[in-house]
């Protein structure tokens, strides 16, 4: 009986808090533990205990020797075969992107596997820089057989890829492969995304394929792990 109290101060300090948080804005610092206590009227224990939730939760960011600020909130991203600019605008944001290259090569023999075609085939590579709202959230790189997209030019990957499929070329993703992996970004991810060195990030890895099961591209995508937290659904079977 003697934790039930402690939980709902805990709680309500919490609450408190992000009430502060939604009036302090992203990027303000928010008062020192021992002025929340002081004003909360709640124990430093509770206050600790509060903040180190809504760090968790991606509310907040602890800097040391500086201080603890508000976070800009993460996109949640649901495992579905959506496009980028899909899903931003979803959560009423304006999708973006920048092309950062388009070369044409060979397939050679480890995308040809991923694509399903010949080490002879020739291929686009574009490697993108993702935006929502002006912000970087993701690097992603388009491995696609030039037979599906001839004459594909940099202008034209301003926005959707999907959306390009449809209205240039006719074409309909059916299904996909995508796995999901944590790692860091290097010097060039960290320099176009805007993050120090070695940041957490998600490596998202998709193969897309028409109805008839031809491989349409196969995709590899950086995407900023203090931006994003992946969601995905669960049935009991």
């Amino acid at each position: 009986m003697s934790a039930k109290p402690r939980i709902t101060k805990q709680s309500h300090a919490k609450q408190q808090v992000l009430e502060l948080i939604e009036r302090l804005g992203v990027g303000a610092a928010i008062p020192s533990e021992r002025q929340l206590s002081a004003d909360l009227g709640v124990s430093r224990l509770t206050i600790r205990a509060a903040l180190d939730d809504l760090a968790r939760e991606g509310y907040l960011v602890r800097r040391r020797g500086s201080g603890t600020y508000v976070q800009q909130p993460k996109i949640s991203q649901q495992l579905t075969m959506t496009s980028f600019s899909e899903d931003m605008r979803r959560r009423g944001m304006t999708p973006g992107s920048r092309t950062l290259s388009l070369t044409r090569q060979l397939a050679g023999a480890r995308l040809g596997r991923f694509l399903n075609v010949s080490p002879s085939e020739p291929i686009v590579v574009a490697k993108r820089l993702r935006l929502a709202d002006g912000a970087s959230m993701a690097i992603e790189t388009l491995h696609i057989p030039e037979s599906v997209v001839p004459g594909l030019a940099a202008k034209d990957l301003d926005g959707s890829f999907y959306e390009l499929l449809r209205t240039k070329y006719g074409i309909e993703i059916a299904s996909g492969t995508q796995t999901i992996e944590p790692t860091v970004t290097n010097e060039e991810e960290s320099v176009a995304l805007g993050v120090p060195l070695h940041s957490p990030a998600f490596l998202f890895e998709r193969t897309s394929r028409d109805a008839t099961g031809r491989t349409l591209e196969y995709v590899r995508s950086i995407y900023r792990g203090d931006r994003y937290r992946i969601v995905t659904e669960l049935t009991s079977g």
